[in-house]
């Protein structure tokens, strides 16, 4: 098997700069990528139980808890019971609402870069690939079109 040719450990690299891209322009706010998507996350929805925010980012919610750990430690969130006294509710601090705003200009313009690095074209062929993907579509998982019946 030729690595290089692995649809997803192409996809995984390419995911790894483009998270590097937008890590970078975000740094001077101690936030990377993944905690600014779940602020996000939290501010569009909030108040929300963590089940419904892990369904939300397709994250186990294992490993959402300890996300949400750290920013809660660095009070930006906030987690309290729900009702039931099983649920826990996520909300967004005032520290975390300002810390939001701040990084907004700085996401944007990690967002202009990427799309400059694309081109239009290349940015629509992404999300139109990443929709696919995001389907589970068969074919896609099984293998290439092409290819599928052969071995390497």
């Amino acid at each position: 098997m030729d690595q290089f040719d692995c649809l997803c450990i192409r996809l995984r690299r390419a995911s790894r700069a483009l998270t590097r891209l937008y890590d970078e322009a975000l740094s001077e706010t101690g936030l990377n990528i993944a905690q600014l998507g779940l602020l996000f996350s939290v501010w569009q929805a909030q108040p929300i139980a963590i089940k419904a925010l892990a369904e939300k980012n397709q994250l186990d919610p294992s490993t959402l808890g300890r996300n949400l750990g750290v920013l809660e430690r660095r009070e930006l969130l906030a987690l309290s019971v729900g009702q039931d006294g099983r649920t826990r509710i996520v909300t967004l601090t005032q520290t975390g609402m300002g810390l939001l705003v701040r990084a907004a200009p700085l996401w944007e313009a990690a967002q202009t870069r990427a799309r400059e690095r694309l081109t239009a074209d290349g940015e629509r062929t992404l999300r139109t690939l990443l929709a696919l993907l995001e389907e589970d579509e068969p074919d896609l998982v099984a293998g290439s079109r092409e290819s599928s019946n052969e071995v390497s």
